[in-house]
């Protein structure tokens, strides 16, 4: 008799493993699903403009003549 409480229990376990398993699965799929906020891998486009940035800088352009070389910027007053 002890056998088949321990199996009715096992069984029970494995449902409630399997249940558990399903929800943690679900969740899984949020995480992987969600659009990521902050840093973001770089891509072969930041990669182009960072090693422009680099090309700029390292011919010993400042920060502003570099920005103005790739972004035309309006003058305001």
């Amino acid at each position: 008799m002890d056998k088949v409480i321990n199996i009715e229990e096992a069984l029970k376990r494995i449902e409630e493993l399997e249940k558990e398993n399903a929800e943690l699965r679900e969740e899984l799929e949020y995480y992987r699903n969600r659009k990521l906020s902050g840093r973001q891998k770089h891509n072969a486009k930041w990669m182009a403009i960072y090693n422009d940035f680099v090309v700029g800088y390292e011919s010993g352009m400042t920060m502003v003549e570099i920005a103005k070389r790739k972004y035309k910027f309006k003058k305001s007053l």
